[in-house]
């Protein structure tokens, strides 16, 4: 134990934290450029009527057209001083209270790399990332320093393994290894593209997909972290990550995102080099002065730092298998289902119905969703329970503000499982209402049944 521990302080160069901000910073600035130009503050953050917000985060709310522009433009201005490494801390702070309040606005935007994104902006808040190419060090040279702690480069690089392993670990389920599930479906889409298009529609290539998803997820961290598959293994992420992004546009930044986050089992030698790079891209100047120092922890605050990371990543291992908890099907239920890695793993689509009854006539009321949310939330909603349950409280509050006491809220919906036929999922005689919204198991959800062809 305690040569693990001498191993993590050994000290070594600083290059891979540093590059590693420098590419985390500019991608953040480049996405949220991209999320700017395309209009999505508007139409996901200022446009909707309600928001479906978390657990516990119920004070989390958009702040208006001015605000919400203000709060992204908070966010690229902190990308870019994390990038250029100017008020390094303050920059990293910035970034992620911005960023994680934007996150938690409302579910139906949840992805998995935001919360990656989150996760690694708090713990760069902690990391010396700063401490050498960057802004801080011109103005303040006393600060640059040439070498850090083992653990501050390991932490992120158990971040990424942990990202790919447990996304590796949700794939071994039947859908996926025994029926090719969804890729069967999501395949055919693509028969328009050049040369592979006409491939799209056998069989066995949803099943070369489908396995090789799962194989590269569960040994890429191990296959990057060792020196001599280190070049090969990233020769895979890029292939593997590039044709993500060209098979499935709608996932966003995360091919992206992986890419460059992977760049973190880089050697130092290979870090080095990146900085050449970007320095003769960008003319940052390498100030030589204060050479071969280190940086330290101060004595009285690596208790505390060990214990924080201990919960840390108790917490990382912990939340992914929450879902062993609950009972019945994950994909069904969708109990410990976010935050937990699970990168496109189902075809899942519905549709609900609500109805409002006033209990003391009986007269009910057809709720017209498009009333109320977005096309998009009402995709979302239709498929999840904690979102189901939420509009339902929430049309409760509509309908009591209109002058009926007590409504009751009922809802009948159908739920499509990976091609499967479509199935009644609500209970039609519970109210909504009056269900708590909870961790607990919901009960009014009907269970999974499989039809037999």
């Amino acid at each position: 134990m305690f040569k693990v521990f001498d191993r993590l302080q050994r000290q070594v160069s600083i290059a891979p934290l540093v590059s590693f901000r420098i590419l985390f910073g500019l991608m953040m600035l480049a996405g949220t450029i991209r999320f700017w130009v395309n209009g999505w503050i508007t139409s996901q953050y200022i446009a909707p009527k309600f928001y479906f917000t978390y657990i516990g985060f119920d004070w989390v709310r958009p702040l208006g057209d001015t605000g919400m522009h203000l709060l992204f433009g908070a966010i690229a201005l902190s990308s870019f001083f994390l990038a250029v490494g100017f008020l390094y801390r303050l920059s990293a702070s910035v970034f992620f209270m911005a960023f994680t309040y934007v996150e938690l606005i409302d579910v139906t935007n949840y992805l998995n790399h935001y919360y990656f994104i989150s996760l690694v902006a708090f713990m760069l808040i902690w990391l010396p990332a700063g401490r050498s190419w960057s802004v801080d060090t011109l103005i303040w040279p006393q600060l640059k320093r040439d070498s850090v702690p083992l653990w501050t480069i390991g932490i992120i690089r158990l971040q990424m393994g942990i990202v790919y392993f447990f996304a590796g670990i949700a794939k071994l389920n039947a859908d996926w290894m025994l029926q090719a599930m969804p890729m069967k479906i999501w395949l055919p889409a693509k028969s328009h593209l050049p040369i592979v298009g006409e491939l799209m529609y056998k069989e066995w290539i949803a099943y070369l997909f489908s396995w090789f998803g799962a194989v590269y997820d569960l040994s890429i961290a191990f296959l990057l972290i060792n020196r001599r598959t280190r070049r090969l293994a990233y020769l895979f992420v890029l292939i593997f990550h590039t044709a993500t992004a060209i098979f499935f546009p709608g996932i966003g930044m995360f091919p992206y995102v992986m890419m460059v986050g992977s760049t973190i089992f880089f050697s130092a030698d290979e870090h080095r080099y990146i900085l050449l790079k970007i320095k003769r891209l960008f003319g940052f100047h390498d100030d030589k002065r204060n050479r071969n120092t280190t940086y330290r922890f101060n004595n009285a605050v690596i208790p505390w730092m060990s214990a924080g990371l201990l919960l840390y990543f108790f917490l990382q291992i912990v939340v992914p298998l929450r879902y062993l908890l609950y009972p019945g099907r994950l994909f069904w239920y969708e109990e410990g289902y976010r935050f937990s890695w699970r990168v496109m793993l189902m075809e899942k689509s519905g549709n609900t119905f609500f109805r409002v009854v006033e209990p003391g006539t009986g007269k009910t009321y057809e709720v017209n969703n498009n009333a109320w949310l977005t096309p998009l939330q009402d995709k979302m909603m239709s498929t999840q329970p904690d979102m189901m349950l939420r509009y339902a409280h929430y049309l409760a509050k509509v309908y009591t503000a209109r002058g009926i006491k007590n409504p009751e809220v009922y809802a009948e919906a159908y739920v499509t499982l990976n091609g499967e036929r479509s199935k009644p999922y609500i209970n039609t005689t519970v109210n909504l209402a009056v269900q708590p919204l909870s961790w607990q198991h919901y009960t009014w959800v009907l269970p999974y049944t499989k039809h037999e062809k």
